[in-house]
C-alpha cells in the first residue's frame, strides 16, 4: 500500500492538478475568512463549513483520474498483476487523495493562529471539531467518487457523475423537503452528509456521524476492490 500511496501522491504534484486543487481551496478559504472576519464572525468553523460548497467541485476533480486514467492508458492490468493486494492498491489511492484533500485545509490553521492573536478567548474545540468533520465528510465523498472512477475509463465522465452525486448528497435534505413526504424526508435525514456534518460544526464530536462517514468510506472502498477483482478475472 505504501508504494501505491507514494506513487499516487507524487502523481498529484508531478502535474498541475494537486497544486490547482490546493490553490483553489486556499483562495476560497481566504475569501470566506476575510468575509466572515469583516462581518464580525470570529469563528474559523464558519470558514470550514462554507468550503463544503467548493468540496463538491474539488473532490470529483481530485478523484477522476484515480482509476479512469489507468484504464484509458491500459496500465490497469499491470497494476492488477502486481504483487500488491487489491486492498493495498485501493487504499493507497484513497489515502493519497485524502492527504491532498487534508493539505488543502492547511490555511485554516493559519487563520486560527491569526484569530488567536487577535482575540483574548478563542475556543479551539470548535475549530478542531469542524476540521475533523470536514475530513470525515471528504473521506466518505472521496471513496464514493473513487468508486465511480473505477467504473469508467473517461475522466470527464467520472468527474461529471461524481459532481452530480456530490450535489445530491449535499442537497438531499432540500430535495426531500420539496416532496413533503415524511418517509422520504426521514430517509434523507439519515443519508444527508450535511446533516451528519452539522454536529461537528457546533463543536460536538458525534459518534453516530463518525460511524456513518467511516462506514460509507469503507463500503465504497470495498466496492472499488470488488470492481477491480472482477476486472482481474475478466
Amino acid at each position: 500500500m505504501t508504494a501505491i500511496f507514494k506513487r499516487e501522491f507524487r502523481a498529484y504534484f508531478s502535474s498541475p492538478l494537486g497544486y490547482l486543487i490546493i490553490a483553489a481551496m486556499a483562495v476560497f478559504e481566504g475569501i470566506f475568512f476575510v468575509y466572515m472576519f469583516s462581518a464580525g464572525y470570529a469563528e474559523n468553523e464558519f470558514v470550514i463549513s462554507s468550503t463544503l460548497t467548493v468540496v463538491m467541485l474539488a473532490v470529483p476533480v481530485l478523484t477522476m483520474r484515480l482509476f479512469s486514467e489507468e484504464r484509458k492508458q491500459r496500465t490497469d492490468q499491470v497494476l492488477l498483476t502486481s504483487p500488491v493486494s487489491l486492498w493495498g492498491i485501493v487504499a493507497g489511492k484513497f489515502f493519497a487523495a485524502l492527504s491532498v484533500f487534508a493539505i488543502s485545509y492547511a490555511p485554516t490553521l493559519i487563520f486560527q493562529i491569526i484569530l488567536t492573536t487577535k482575540l483574548e478567548t478563542l475556543n479551539w474545540l470548535y475549530y478542531i471539531g469542524a476540521l475533523f468533520g470536514v475530513l470525515l465528510y471528504g473521506a466518505a465523498l472521496i471513496a464514493i467518487c473513487m468508486f465511480i472512477s473505477s467504473l469508467t475509463e473517461s475522466q470527464v465522465v467520472a468527474a461529471v457523475v461524481s459532481l452530480v452525486v456530490s450535489l445530491v448528497l449535499y442537497m438531499i435534505d432540500s430535495f426531500a423537503a420539496m416532496t413533503n413526504v415524511k418517509w422520504i424526508m426521514t430517509l434523507a435525514g439519515h443519508l444527508s452528509f450535511m446533516g451528519r456534518y452539522q454536529p461537528f460544526f457546533a463543536g460536538i464530536i458525534n459518534f453516530s456521524s463518525i460511524i456513518f462517514f467511516l462506514s460509507v468510506a469503507f463500503l465504497f472502498v470495498f466496492l472499488t476492490v470488488r470492481v477491480l477483482d472482477k476486472k482481474r478475472w475478466a
